[in-house]
């Protein structure tokens, strides 16, 4: 098990378990969207768009000269960015064994898969496959 990516669904998994109820846990999750990065307009190409995502959501990923993966995403609604937020915070960095074989457990942890709308949800599980897909690619490329 990779520690590293452990070490991070712990982390989230307190800082949500902080937060009493949920208007205030989607207020953090809006929070954590505003903190990411904007995919600079050349890079939000259809080619990058996520399938099954019902709002936006671009993601790109690059091996960095380590080996590690590095992941930019981007989304035009607010929670959605702020759910891609969240998991480029637990993968980032890993490689590509790791995400591939990722067991994102602080997904159920926190509620996500019971207090997200369905669309929503399913929007959620598309990021997740689709970094795994990154993962998968990279690994196979050596």
């Amino acid at each position: 098990m990779n520690e590293t990516l452990e070490a991070r669904q712990v982390e989230i998994v307190e800082e949500f378990e902080s937060f009493e109820d949920w208007m205030d846990k989607y207020e953090y999750v809006i929070e954590l969207g505003k903190s990411l990065n904007s995919m600079p307009e050349s890079a939000k190409l259809d080619d990058h768009l996520i399938r099954g995502c019902q709002s936006r959501v671009w993601l790109v990923a690059a091996k960095n000269d380590d080996g590690t993966i590095r992941f930019e995403a981007d989304s035009d609604a607010i929670i959605t960015k702020g759910l891609v937020a969240l998991m480029v915070r637990a993968l980032n960095g890993l490689t590509p064994k790791a995400v591939a074989e990722a067991d994102l457990w602080f997904i159920a942890k926190i509620g996500l898969d019971t207090h997200l709308s369905p669309t929503r949800a399913n929007g959620l599980q598309s990021m997740v496959q689709q970094m795994r897909h990154y993962g998968l690619a990279f690994q196979a490329k050596g």
